[in-house]
């Protein structure tokens, strides 16, 4: 009977492979090997500009306006006023562009014009890296980078192995080892290159940066496989290699790097969208004032009223639409063109406040870390604010993500790594020797003789210093071959056979060898529930099945993580037969994964369990205290892990996200119809309490296959209920896929602000589904942090992240956006005033060209000092005081409510702003000098006192008074008045500007009225808000006004300094400092002290008083 019998479909050829000849001309062309990351060339620069800047709604109804503006006799305002600030805001915008862009050119210049040497003649010629194709053979020299995605040939080493550093694809600095094939590894020098000839078969283009399929085949030779072991991306450097040949197969756009290049998913703040539905709304009533002006117009000129003196044009009265479009720019400034620039130049200064807090900067002199944090975008700084759901992995997320070999169970036995073992049965022998040949490891070894061990997986280094320390220590290996030094202090060298590798779908990782005393046996290691489902039914191969589960709870219970190992001697003829499936797998170009797993199966069954290991991974720096302050803030912690279920539970009972007095809903089940029961019995339990939704004190649990029965179509909906009525879940054993599917379904079922964090490659897709996107720079490289919206160094900096910038963030964006709307319309809404007495002809009350000037100019400074500088509380208080954190989360501070305060407070502020200084001025006036008190005058003093009032409306909800909040202020209107000033003096010196303006600030300045107006207005507009405000401070206060309270209240009563601070605000101290005592070493870290904001180094700072503290090695 054939234990082997394979479904593998074998060997087969892709169209969209190609075949690259080696040392001959090619047969097809492909792409260059010069690279551009620029967005625009000079040919494409204006229309992609263009086309960005309108795709936004607000840009073309401005640039509509100013067009609309240069039709004779429609324009009240002048043909100018919109669409030169316009034209203005546009070219910062461009020029912008240009020199980003322009930097990016530059940057892909000296990327191009390396050079790099390439045979050509049967000799070196050094060219440069654009010059490079397809099929050209090349030379790299150590410390430089690849050129192009190349395939391994040959090296400068023995066994045409090579070391290479993927630290700008992936963030891992560790080393990785390579090996060319099996056909060119005997070449040395340029001469055999040269006569080396055959081709290379590969597949398509792609962005896996971790699988490659292709074969090489010698001219007149066999074909072999080629796989990612053999694959030298463009990015990676080579490291402790003196040379390397490769082939070009992937060059320029079509190369890995630059497939990756893409940009992440575009993500929009909720607080973003809700202000573009406000634009909308304004659009729609300027629409509709338009539409009424220009209706009474119509109706006065029918009932016979036709005042021909008021306009030069023929029939302007009787025609509507002309009318309508009249009224339509008179009122546009009911949105403010200034918006958006002040949005983004706030947000870029919140993210500089982001990337330079000292208190989320991480040093750990003991792994070379020393990160800030990074603000990756600036367009979801307020999102930080409003987050009710985090989900989070596990290992180097919440843990270190540094693992440390505890303890294994072999042969039913558990062994410390301090217990002495003097016995080695046979067993143990095989357990040893399984740590430290099953495994990716590449050795170095250093001047003195140690050797140091490089793994892009930190459990396999774990493993093979844990076999270290029974004695069994792994030396060397090459391409056929590992070498490892046994109890006996011998050296014993295995045949590798065939490699297995692991992947997140397989779990699981195998190795072939030929032992020394000639057996072939298969190595295996990988999750308990793959290994246990493959032991064999033998006594001699399940007899400790018992015992190691046994085991495995216990190990599990204390946090450890777990692998199983097994073990299975095979025939010569059984690998014999296998051993041509495997080449037929290997070498397939379709679906050469899934070729690869069938063949695998067929020899990774029938195993002999030996035994279990256990290694900690140690939880972060004060990760309980921040969950804890998360749930306090009424937010939802997921954890989602691939972990065993008991592990991933005791792991939450270590970081408080479970406590010991909540109740645990466990609803994992290998029957599908159980889960399904246990899912609708309990959320029909929390219904007859009216609790569904609500942030319950409950635990769910689930793990991967109890998740895949739960997510189905009739049961999901019922499922997120349950899971959103929990204040924290459990989800064990889970895909990365189905990570993602958890945030999303979460994400369009709730409707609510989610963030995702982690800090691995299985976390990207997880991070991007996600509402917020926070990656951790861990020790698993850096693409979660290159595909998050944020990057931190730790875990517990995720509670200032949110309380402290995210609430900040969220309250000055609201006020910056309500308070722009509020004084535009204060402004603007006047001309409908205006328009009663005006008979509704359009005409303008103010000087045009002060019309485009108050935002740009008299009040864009107020904006900036809310959006910059202004806070609700400390930073400090902040974090102390989580439950603050629900004024931002539950958006009240931005939503309708608050929209229509705004604007009923703008409309009844521009009510007593008219018509006070109308009736005061009811009465006409001629000064000496001849002039009267024209509508100018009328114009002028009440747009003196809407910048008054515009301004002090800032300042009165402004809760943090700095510098530059007074310089805002007090400077905007002294600039108006200065402005008025110079203004009114430039006619007739300069002729084209200011002439119905000339000596109008005398006139002003020495009326009496004036003067009165400008004392009275302010206080009797501004009573109502001062009224409410006072009666909200001190009759309905908030618990953020009780907190400011209690702050200024501590400013000015400082308590005794001698006194002892409480042991809950030293906890609290202590959690802002990192501390690493490996290697018994201490990490001192700057620490804030003050809570504004000071420049260091030329870049901002959240802190000016830098103390350092330490604290001693244990």
């Amino acid at each position: 009977m054939n234990l082997f019998k394979s479904e593998s479909s074998g060997h087969a050829k892709l169209p969209e492979t190609r075949k690259i000849l080696i040392n001959k001309i090619q047969s097809q062309k492909f792409k260059n090997n010069s690279i551009s990351t620029g967005k625009y060339t000079i040919l494409t620069f204006l229309p992609i500009f263009l086309y960005e800047q309108f795709r936004k709604y607000a840009n073309i109804f401005f640039l509509t306006i100013g067009l609309l503006q240069q039709i004779p006799g429609i324009s009240p305002t002048g043909r100018y006023v919109t669409l030169v600030p316009f034209l203005v805001i546009l070219a910062i915008t461009a020029l912008k562009e240009l020199i980003e862009d322009f930097k990016r050119h530059l940057a892909d210049r000296k990327i191009n014009d390396s050079k790099v040497k390439t045979l050509r003649n049967e000799s070196w010629e050094e060219i440069s890296w654009k010059d490079v194709c397809v099929g050209d053979l090349v030379m790299v020299m150590s410390d430089k980078y690849f050129p192009a995605d190349l395939v391994l040939l040959a090296s400068s080493e023995e066994e045409a192995q090579c070391y290479i550093e993927t630290a700008n694809l992936d963030g891992e600095t560790n080393l990785k080892i390579r090996t060319a094939n099996v056909i060119s590894k005997h070449i040395k020098d340029v001469q055999g290159l040269s006569n080396f000839s055959g081709e290379v078969e590969a597949e398509g283009p792609n962005k896996n940066l971790y699988d490659f399929t292709g074969n090489i085949t010698k001219e007149g030779g066999e074909t072999m496989p080629v796989g990612p072991s053999e694959i030298l991306l463009r990015g990676s450097k080579l490291r402790n290699t003196k040379w390397i040949f490769g082939i070009a197969v992937y060059t320029g756009a079509e190369s890995k790097l630059m497939m990756n290049s893409t940009k992440a998913p575009l993500k929009q703040s909720t607080v973003e969208k809700v202000m573009n539905y406000q634009i909308i709304f304004l659009f729609l009533i300027l629409v509709t004032i338009s539409l009424i002006s220009s209706g009474v117009n119509k109706i006065q000129f029918t009932n016979d009223e036709d005042h021909t003196y008021i306009t030069t044009e023929p029939n302007a009265g009787n025609n509507f639409f002309l009318n309508f479009l009249t009224f339509f720019i008179l009122y546009n400034n009911l949105i403010p063109i200034s918006l958006l620039v002040s949005l983004e130049m706030v947000r870029v200064f919140q993210a500089l406040f982001i990337d330079n807090d000292e208190e989320m900067h991480y040093v750990d002199k003991s792994l070379g870390i020393d990160t800030f944090a990074v603000a990756k975008t600036s367009n979801l700084n307020e999102e930080l604010g409003q987050i009710k759901y985090v989900f989070s992995d596990k290992t180097g997320t919440l843990t270190r993500n540094i693992m440390v070999f505890k303890k294994c169970s072999i042969a039913g036995v558990v062994y410390d790594v301090d217990q002495e073992t003097s016995l080695m049965n046979e067993s143990m022998r095989d357990f040893m020797v399984l740590m430290s040949i099953c495994h990716t490891v590449v050795p170095e070894k250093a001047e003195d003789g140690s050797i140091h061990y490089n793994a892009s997986s930190p459990d396999e280094k774990a493993l093979v210093e844990g076999a270290a320390l029974y004695n069994y220590t792994f030396i060397s290996k090459t391409s056929d071959s590992v070498t490892i030094k046994n109890h006996l202090n011998e050296l014993e060298t295995f045949e590798v056979l065939a490699v297995i590798e692991f992947t997140s779908t397989r779990k699981r990782m195998s190795v072939v060898v030929r032992t020394p005393e000639g057996k072939i046996k298969v190595y295996i290691k990988g999750a308990d529930n793959v290994i246990l489902e493959r032991v064999g039914n033998q006594t001699s191969q399940n007899r400790h099945q018992g015992k190691t589960l046994e085991h495995l709870d216990n190990f599990a219970r204390e946090g450890l993580r777990t692998l199983c190992l097994g073990v299975s001697d095979i025939s010569d003829q059984d690998f014999s037969d296998w051993s041509k499936k495997w080449k037929q797998a290997t070498t397939s170009l379709i679906d050469r994964e899934k070729e690869i797993e069938i063949v695998a199966n067929l020899i990774e069954g029938n195993l002999t369990l030996i035994g279990a290991t256990a290694i900690e991974d140690k939880l972060q720096e004060h990760v309980p205290e921040t969950i804890e302050k998360l749930l306090i803030a009424d937010i939802h912690v997921w954890m989602l892990t691939g972990d065993k279920q008991i592990t991933a539970e005791n792991i939450a009972k270590s970081c408080r996200l479970h406590k010991d007095g909540t109740e645990l809903v466990d609803i994992s089940d290998d029957v599908p119809t159980q889960v399904r029961t246990k899912i609708t019995d309990k959320l029909t339990f929390i219904k007859q309490y009216g609790r569904v939704g609500h942030n319950n004190d409950l635990t769910l649990i689930i793990d991967g296959k109890s998740l895949s029965h739960a997510m189905e179509e009739d049961i999901r909906n019922d499922f997120i209920q349950l899971c959103t009525s929990c204040k924290a879940v459990i989800c064990c054993r889970v895909s990365p896929l189905q990570k993602a599917e958890v945030v999303q379904l979460v994400s369009k079922f709730t409707g609510a602000i989610t963030l995702a964090i982690g800090d691995g490659a299985n976390d990207v897709a997880m991070i991007q589904k996600a509402s917020v996107g926070v990656g951790v720079s861990g020790n698993e490289g850096l693409q979660a942090v290159n595909s998050a919206d944020f990057a931190i160094g730790q875990f517990s900096y995720l509670s200032r992240l949110l309380f402290v910038h995210g609430a900040w963030n969220y309250s000055r964006i609201s006020k910056v956006i309500l308070y722009s709307f509020y004084k535009n319309i204060t402004l603007y809404i006047i001309e409908l005033w205006f328009a009663i007495y005006s008979y509704w002809s359009g005409q303008v009350i103010y000087e045009r060209w002060t019309i485009g000037m108050f935002n740009i100019m008299f009040t864009s400074l107020p904006p900036l000092a809310l959006g910059i500088f202004d806070k609700t509380c400390s930073a400090e208080t902040r974090e102390s005081n989580p439950a603050l954190y629900k004024t931002s989360q539950n958006s009240e501070l931005f939503n309708i409510k608050m929209f229509w305060l705004w604007i009923g407070t703008a409309i009844y502020h521009s009510v007593l702003l008219f018509w006070i200084p109308m009736l005061a001025m009811e009465t006409g006036i001629s000064w000496s000098s001849g002039h009267s008190d024209g509508y100018l005058i009328l114009g002028n003093t009440v747009y003196s006192l809407v910048v008054i009032v515009t301004c002090l409306k800032a300042g009165l909800v402004m809760e943090n008074w700095t510098w530059f909040s007074h310089l805002s202020i007090w400077g905007s209107i002294a600039l108006w008045f200065l402005f008025l000033v110079v203004y009114s003096s430039l006619w007739p010196s300069v002729k084209f500007v200011a002439s119905n303006m000339a000596g109008l600030f005398m006139i002003l300045f020495s009326s009496p009225v004036f003067w009165a107006l400008l004392l009275l207005v302010p206080v009797v507009v501004l009573f109502a808000d001062c009224t409410a405000t006072y009666a909200g401070l001190t009759l309905w206060p908030s618990d953020t006004d009780k907190k400011r309270k209690e702050e200024k209240n501590k400013k000015n009563f400082p308590s005794d300094p001698n006194q002892c601070e409480a042991p809950e605000q030293l906890q609290m101290q202590a959690s802002k400092v990192i501390y690493s005592n490996k290697n018994q070493e201490t990490v001192i870290v700057k620490k804030e002290t003050n809570d504004h904001y000071s420049f260091r180094g030329g870049r901002v700072a959240n802190g000016d008083g830098e103390n350092k503290h330490e604290r001693p090695s244990k």
